[in-house]
């Protein structure tokens, strides 16, 4: 769903964007502007700045940028039109949604709303109902206090019939739709989880949009009937389970802060994780690990732990794994956890095992082969050359050729073979069909494949347009998706700054556009990047809608500019503006002199002409250096820059 553009203005008008990034930094006021360290990447020395004024950011250090729905976007990893909401709901103003849409999000925050009250109602009851006493013994048997119980918002389901949706007071087609109630073969509402442990299941925002339950230990049949010991919501109109990672929303700061995200089977083994200090563990809710959830994951870490028991690490979607690596740009590991252990015992028993383990996990082809060499007997010839063919059926699935030599080296020297053999026996084990796993020894978590790009971000209002150029379009392909359909991230290098007087020039036109609305021109700019700021200035409104409009670099400078002062006096000779303006002709006449030389002499029998016309404008740019003269100097040789420019 897109949101007007005026109601969009209108979020960004009403954002206090150093109150906001406040909330995630500490700035302290410098001049016009606001700095601090940096909110997306380590730092000792402060190299984010503010500029409240233009409601834009921008970091020297990992030149992250944008606006106040950029920052929301990349603070609580929203997608636009959810930043928006978010904005507008913080600043008391609603925003106005086609009918359809609004029909929609009734019934999604209705379902919300359901949830929150379900997950209040069931950790309320865990806390204090005398019928949780055994789930709350169950919780302290596997180490969780009230602590833990309280940060994960763990709850209890009464065994009762309807006891929650009789307590709700929600409508019947709202708590069906949640999840949270059915209809059973008699015609009666009834609860959809009973005598269970619930788990929240949040969205990244921490929504709740579902429940995990489990049984208690001794009660998986109830009534004759087999009782799955878990249990999960079935997938609603805010529950999409290849699309949600349980505990994501607690684990995503520690994520980001560290570059890597620890993926586990159960919820319990993300509990375990961070109680045993290792707060970025995820899980999949009931699923195998599939496509989704990685399109999801590259957007917080580009390194991902893996971290189930032995055989089924050695087993998940080996297929898949390097898909995944080349596709979302992503390197995944594997932690080897000792023989029976899942995060969730190992977290009881010996956490600092569990932390030793995710700290070094190993690549997933090292892992893999390392697993041939645990079961191997390395002491007979026999037993090498079989644990070589096991080696290299793993190596042969690799798709980089220089990782499957490193290999084959590896396994020469383990198995006292010669490379040249091992080679060769590589190369017929990659042309050897792979058959597919047999059903009953397929594993729980499988990896599949597909990603999603980088997005830019949109903008808002600046006070004035500057220059006398034409309003010009943006290159195809080059325009800000206004609807916020992508994701915004920082750049991987900061936008080039070119050419001093430029790059002063740029300033000024951003923060004191009436000193150069009529004195400054596209041909000015010597460096192109720069040109293409200023046309996307001279083109737009505002400022925001420059941005927007921007090819990236020239996006990236201009967010850039916008949060630094212009300078007074500092290497400039007179009044500021004056100097960088007539700077830049002197550097746009100079380049241009030098290409009516290169022309004369190709065309030979117009030197003379040729000659006349450099000593004219030679002339004119001495005439710059005296304060008597320079603004006609200036002025003349502007001319003959634009119609040399439109000659061609």
């Amino acid at each position: 769903m897109a949101v007007a553009d005026d109601d969009v203005a209108r979020v960004r008008a009403a954002t206090d964007l150093v109150a906001l990034v406040g909330e995630h930094a500490a700035l302290r006021q410098q001049g016009r502007r606001w700095v601090g360290l940096c909110p997306f990447h380590p730092e000792k020395t402060p190299s984010f700045s503010v500029n409240p004024e233009a409601g834009l950011y921008y970091c020297f250090g990992c030149q992250a940028s944008g606006d106040a729905i950029t920052f929301v976007r990349a603070v609580e990893h929203l997608d636009f039109v959810d930043a928006v909401r978010l904005l507008a709901d913080r600043a008391g103003i609603a925003i106005h949604e086609d009918p359809e849409s609004g029909r929609d999000r009734r019934r999604r925050a209705a379902l919300f709303d359901a949830l929150e009250r379900a997950v209040t109602w069931y950790h309320e009851r865990l806390l204090a109902a005398p019928d949780a006493g055994r789930a709350r013994d169950y919780l302290r048997s596997r180490g969780y206090d009230g602590q833990t119980v309280r940060q994960f918002r763990l709850g209890w389901a009464p065994d009762d019939w309807d006891a929650f949706s009789r307590a709700s007071g929600l409508p019947d087609r709202v708590l069906a739709d949640a999840g949270l109630a059915f209809v059973n073969r008699r015609g009666r509402l009834q609860d959809s989880f009973r005598g269970r442990v619930l788990f929240p299941i949040c969205d990244p925002s921490g929504r709740p949009v579902a429940l995990g339950g489990r049984v208690l230990p001794g009660a998986e049949g109830r009534g004759g009937a087999a009782e799955p010991k878990y249990k999960n919501s079935p997938e609603t109109a805010i529950y999409a389970k290849r699309r949600t990672l349980y505990g994501l929303n607690w684990a995503k700061h520690d994520v980001v802060a560290s570059g890597e995200v620890v993926v586990c089977e159960g919820y319990t083994d993300v509990i375990g994780c961070f109680q045993a200090g290792v707060p970025r563990a995820v899980a999949t809710c009931g699923t195998s690990l599939a496509e989704e959830h990685f399109t999801l994951l590259r957007n917080f870490a580009r390194r991902v732990v893996l971290a189930y028991d032995a055989d089924r690490a050695g087993q998940s979607a080996v297929s898949r794994v390097y898909e995944w690596e080349r596709r979302h740009e992503v390197d995944v590991a594997v932690a080897a956890l000792p023989a029976d252990a899942d995060p969730a015992d190992l977290a009881r028993s010996d956490p600092e095992a569990l932390r030793r383990a995710i700290a070094h996990a190993r690549p997933f082809l090292q892992f893999r082969v390392e697993r041939v060499w645990e079961g191997a007997d390395l002491s007979t010839a026999e037993g090498r050359a079989r644990a070589a063919d096991a080696a290299l059926a793993a190596v042969a699935e690799h798709p980089d050729d220089l990782v499957r030599d490193q290999y084959v080296m590896q396994v020469a020297d383990r198995c006292r073979l010669d490379p040249t053999l091992v080679r060769q026996r590589l190369e017929h084990a990659r042309r050897r069909p792979v058959p597919p796993p047999s059903r009953d020894r397929m594993p729980r978590h499988r990896l599949r494949a597909g990603m999603s790009g980088p997005d830019d971000q949109p903008a808002g209002p600046r006070d004035r347009p500057v220059g006398r150029g034409s309003r010009q379009s943006a290159p195809e392909g080059s325009r800000r998706d206004a609807s916020g359909s992508g994701r915004t991230r920082p750049a991987r290098r900061p936008a080039k700054a070119g050419s001093r007087p430029g790059l002063e020039a740029l300033r000024l036109a951003v923060h004191r556009p009436e000193a150069v609305a009529h004195r400054l021109e596209a041909c000015l700019f010597t460096d192109e990047v720069q040109r293409q700021a200023f046309e996307a200035l001279a083109a737009a409104e505002n400022l925001h809608e420059a941005i927007e409009s921007a090819g990236e670099e020239a996006a990236e400078l201009l967010r850039r500019v916008a949060v630094e002062e212009p300078l007074a006096n500092d290497g400039f000779l007179g009044d500021p503006v004056d100097a960088v303006v007539h700077q830049l002709v002197r550097e746009a006449t100079r380049r241009e002199l030098a290409r009516l030389q290169a022309e004369a002499r190709v065309r030979g029998a117009e030197l003379s002409s040729a000659a006349a016309e450099t000593a004219r404008l030679r002339l004119w740019v001495e005439e710059l250096d005296d304060p008597q003269t320079c603004h006609l100097a200036g002025e003349r040789l502007l001319a003959w820059l634009i119609a040399r420019g439109e000659s061609g």
